[in-house]
């Protein structure tokens, strides 16, 4: 009976669900620590948000550190100059045979999953919930690296044994060896209702076939894992101080300048493996929805007849970014202390002091008082209820016109300043 039923739900169309007497799958995904990680030192986390002062109380500090990725190979230590005018490296390998661009692209798309596992294992390591202000930038080479802000006073020992011990692994399918590429890519079958084989027309798989396939294999590797560099630095700093004050100016230094600005070639080789590594990471799947999945024969999540195969217009495979894009600004919940209507009022109430500042009247709200306004929804056919086509061009139009308004306001103010960055300020 249930062989028949689940015959009869394949042939109308159901093909992925999974059959009605098979037993149910064992994940055989390893829970276990790497060997080749050290063991991290746990505490149990109290409900605090702070680190030790001293003398009283009077003192409070916190700290400045820089994490950055590992090595993929030798690099030229010539060939550009830095910020202070003395010659410094340039990015590109000395080798770019056996530079490991596979490992840095995987690297640049699952940094951030790495970041968010280190300031757990911080945590537990500590034994109270650290707070953090940060900003990602890409070095010359294009590996990114992260400078934070970190509220109290941690030790050194705490920091790289935490580091030493944070590593993400990234159960996909692994994406080793491309199937399809240039003209030979898989196309959508309108039929099937999925991408099949240009020349044999068989269904290609389907991700959640591709993870079933990963849970019946035992001991499978991870397609990839991922770890921070050995190299730290670690500063303490003081509320007050200079080096607060360069440590908050570095930060606010990067959160206005653009990725595309900081990986200006400097010479002919570095725009070279730019360019290399930008071919790698076309190569690379940034989610499972991303459509480059088909070059390796597996259908993402989301895949539709419009779908482009092979290729995937997330920022994550954007040149100019070289995979560091979106969010740059790493904020913990507990930073500020501040709900997000507060975040909310403190923005609104910026930007109509710069406005004001730069002589640009705030558009107002038609005349209405907000506190004296009563939200409620609309019934269906309610006559009164303009459009939905009208409410939507309304509103882009109210959109365009405060852009305008800001851009106004800039181009007045000049150069952008250190307005609006003062959250990072609060670092005791």
């Amino acid at each position: 009976m249930r062989a028949a039923l689940d015959k009869e739900l394949r042939e109308n169309g159901a093909r992925r669900l999974p059959p009605l007497d098979a037993p149910g799958k064992k994940c055989r995904r390893s829970t276990r620590r790497r060997q080749d990680a050290p063991n991290l030192p746990r505490k149990k986390v109290e409900r605090r948000t702070i680190g030790q002062s001293y003398a009283g109380g009077k003192y409070r500090p916190g700290m400045f550190l820089t994490l950055t990725m590992d090595s993929y190979g030798k690099v030229h230590n010539d060939g550009a100059v830095n910020r202070k005018g003395e010659a410094c490296g340039d990015g590109s390998p000395r080798n770019p045979e056996s530079y490991d661009y596979a490992r840095a692209a995987r690297d640049i798309i699952h940094f951030a999953a790495l970041f968010n596992r280190w300031t757990q294992n911080l945590r537990r390591a500590l034994g109270w919930n650290v707070q953090y202000f940060g900003t990602v930038e890409p070095q010359r080479r294009g590996a990114p690296h992260v400078h934070l802000l970190l509220r109290g006073a941690i030790p050194n020992e705490i920091l790289r044994q935490a580091t030493a011990a944070t590593y993400v692994q990234v159960w996909w399918p692994h994406h080793d060896q491309e199937l399809y590429a240039g003209a030979n890519m898989p196309v959508w079958d309108y039929q099937a209702r999925t991408f099949v084989d240009p020349k044999t027309g068989v269904p290609l798989h389907a991700w959640e076939d591709a993870q079933d396939i990963m849970d019946t294999c035992d001991d499978m590797d991870p397609a990839h894992v991922i770890r921070f560099g050995e190299q730290i630095k670690p500063k303490g700093i003081v509320k007050g101080t200079k080096k607060a004050d360069a440590a908050i100016g570095y930060l606010a230094k990067y959160l206005t300048k653009s990725v595309a600005e900081i990986l200006e070639p400097p010479n002919q080789r570095t725009a070279e493996h730019y360019d290399r590594l930008h071919a790698e990471l076309l190569r690379t799947p940034c989610s499972d929805r991303c459509p480059v999945w088909l070059r390796y024969g597996i259908v993402p999540k989301g895949v539709g007849s419009k779908t482009q195969p092979g290729y995937c217009r997330s920022k994550a495979h954007q040149r100019d970014s070289l995979g560091v894009a979106g969010n740059r600004q790493f904020v913990s919940k507990l930073w500020t202390g501040k709900t997000l209507k507060d975040h909310a009022a403190e923005r609104r109430d910026f930007v109509k002091q710069f406005l004001e500042g730069a002589g640009v009247t705030p558009e107002e709200a038609d005349g209405w008082d907000a506190d004296q306004v009563t939200v409620s929804v609309a019934e269906p056919g309610d006559p009164t209820v303009p459009p939905r086509a009208h409410l939507i061009m309304t509103l882009l139009n109210q959109k365009q016109r405060q852009r305008a308004q800001y851009l106004a306001a800039q181009m007045a103010a000049g150069p952008p300043g250190a307005q609006g960055l003062s959250v990072i300020s609060e670092v005791a």
